[in-house]
């Protein structure tokens, strides 16, 4: 007679040698962002295709123009490959770009394990681990931006809003979005840590407010209005829905 122990670990297996659906491979890649927007490639739009035969995934990416940064491709293209390559019943990942000045060298590189360094001399300025941490800093302070706003717009004064902590704010989306900037940066995301910080985690004092929302508004804008710049690109060269 089979025992429940084995009943159970056969599910369990069959489970992980099941190939995923395409809603699955989806979800995998809604956790991948364009390092310069802040956003997922499949809210942006960037994924073309996904394809999955048997335990082999297949997917295509766009970008809005055929000249688009290479080091920021290569991130995506990087995340995309490893974010699917983790799912259970994939055996065989591969992701590819079309479209752009350097798919190839990009394609290739990513699928042998190649370094951007050794692909692109000289386009790395330091690394794209030095990239990636710019710009979730940017992406941090972005988030702040949205969040602190909205709390001056409902009259919490500077005082007020810098004594706020983490726990202080209101459970949704933006919110969730905003603790996993913090935890990308290594700040604290207790409900007691200070919610007004620097991307550094300094804590920012009621007379230094304004400066600090007047910066990283500039950082929000520039965000904002460049991923709207990139949808009505994509729309313009692939058709795709505004």
């Amino acid at each position: 007679m089979t025992s429940t122990r084995e009943m159970v670990g056969r599910r369990t297996s069959a489970r992980r040698h099941t190939a995923p659906t395409e809603e699955v491979v989806r979800d995998a890649l809604g956790a991948v962002r364009d390092p310069e927007l802040d956003e997922a490639i499949t809210d942006l739009d960037f994924v073309s295709s996904i394809r999955i035969d048997g335990r082999s995934v297949s997917v295509r990416l766009r970008l809005p123009t055929f000249f688009c940064a290479p080091n920021f491709a290569w991130l995506m293209v990087t995340d995309a490959r490893r974010a699917v390559a983790a799912l259970h019943g994939v055996d065989h990942v591969d992701v590819a770009l079309d479209g752009h000045a350097t798919a190839k060298e990009i394609n290739v590189g990513v699928a042998t394990d190649v370094d951007f360094d050794d692909a692109f001399p000289g386009l790395a300025d330091g690394g794209l681990d030095d990239l990636r941490a710019t710009f979730r800093r940017k992406a941090f302070l972005a988030r702040q931006h949205r969040l602190l706003a909205a709390l001056r717009a409902d009259g919490v004064d500077a005082a007020a809003l810098c004594s706020l902590t983490v726990g202080s704010l209101e459970p949704g989306p933006e919110t969730a979005v905003y603790l996993q900037r913090r935890v990308e940066l290594g700040l604290d995301t207790d409900p007691a840590a200070p919610l007004v910080v620097s991307a550094a985690g300094a804590v920012v004092e009621p007379a230094d407010l304004d400066d600090h929302l007047a910066r990283i508004r500039t950082v929000a804008v520039s965000i904002e209005g460049n991923a709207g710049f990139c949808r009505g690109l994509l729309q313009t060269r692939y058709g795709t829905s505004p």
